[in-house]
């Protein structure tokens, strides 16, 4: 079985796993129906099998079903887990009302979040976003408090600009910054990478495959219940555009004797050794396929051609990012 390389989660943070488990896509989330949970525990079992310690969740995937799925898949081997929580974003009916950041908020949601996950500690608690509707000092400050009470142990911040991260890292050392980034989302390479890097914080980075576009799998138009719509890059003659990028990436895999999604994990994977790429899985299958992708190695003619390829707004339409 392939070893999963360990990285430090920051400067001198602690050890996670290079590659991290996403585990929102296991509930019923952004209107997306709940895997079977049999399957998804036993996912999160093989992954922890596996030397994948890092588990990302929030209190607000599926209203907590996920933290509780996560809290029975690590029953009786707590040591083998780094649990990453995040906090803030309010649902109802299935859509988002906003957020709510406030200490006495973040007080009882991570109670709430202790309980589910049948843990004493949180090792890596987050804000979702900043909205600037409570100062910063004080959303930043309150986690600081609850790794005083050893309540967390780390802080970590979310979808957040260059000049927030530099603001929480001042309140209270951040040891990781979760945010969207591929070979269709490099926004984040002009300022907040650098900032990051400067800072000594780790990356965790999702949506690697941009929302299944890079997996290869895509024709257009989606289907009319497809969640996708929503965003103008999935919109008309932008899918029918981006699609047609998405052919160079298929061929390389194809050449290659891979496949896009995991051409798409390794160029993540290859942007440094302080960025995991966080992948979400529901299903044992894929893990096979998504840890062979760590261990990829590009020529410096492949990485130049998708570095190229897929430059800066290369992609048309709005991103997660963006929304």
């Amino acid at each position: 079985m392939t070893t999963i390389t360990k990285i430090a989660l920051g400067n001198n943070g602690p050890l996670v796993s290079k590659l991290g488990l996403g585990c929102m896509r296991m509930s019923s989330t952004w209107g997306r129906a709940a895997t079977d949970e049999n399957e998804s525990i036993a996912t999160i079992e093989m992954a922890l099998d596996s030397g994948i310690n890092f588990l990302n969740t929030g209190d607000f995937y599926g209203s907590g079903h996920n933290e509780m799925l996560v809290g029975k898949a690590i029953k009786g081997r707590r040591d083998d887990a780094f649990i990453s929580v995040k906090f803030g974003a309010i649902f109802y009916g299935g859509k988002v009302l906003g957020l709510d950041l406030r200490p006495i908020a973040i007080k009882n949601f991570i109670n709430y979040s202790l309980v589910r996950l049948g843990v004493d500690t949180i090792d890596l608690y987050q804000p979702c976003r900043l909205d600037n509707s409570v100062p910063v000092e004080d959303v930043i400050g309150t986690v600081a408090d609850l790794i005083k009470e050893g309540k967390v142990r780390h802080l970590g911040v979310s979808e957040i600009t260059a000049d927030q991260l530099r603001k929480a890292h001042s309140i209270h050392p951040v040891a990781a910054l979760e945010i969207g980034y591929s070979l269709a989302d490099r926004q984040i390479e002009s300022d907040l990478l650098p900032t990051a890097k400067a800072l000594g914080i780790g990356v965790v980075a999702f949506a690697n495959t941009a929302e299944g576009l890079l997996t290869g799998d895509l024709k257009a138009p989606l289907p009319e219940n497809d969640y996708r719509h929503h965003f103008s890059r999935f919109q008309g003659d932008n899918l029918v555009k981006n699609l047609e990028k998405v052919e160079v990436l298929k061929q390389m895999a194809k050449d290659k004797g891979l496949t896009p999604t995991q051409l798409a994990i390794a160029w993540v994977n290859a942007q440094g050794d302080h960025i995991m790429p966080l992948v979400s899985m529901s299903r044992r299958s894929r893990l096979p396929e998504n840890i062979q992708a760590m261990e990829i190695v590009f020529t410096p003619d492949e990485m130049h051609t998708l570095n190229t390829h897929f430059s800066q707004n290369a992609i048309l339409g709005g991103t997660y990012l963006q929304r």
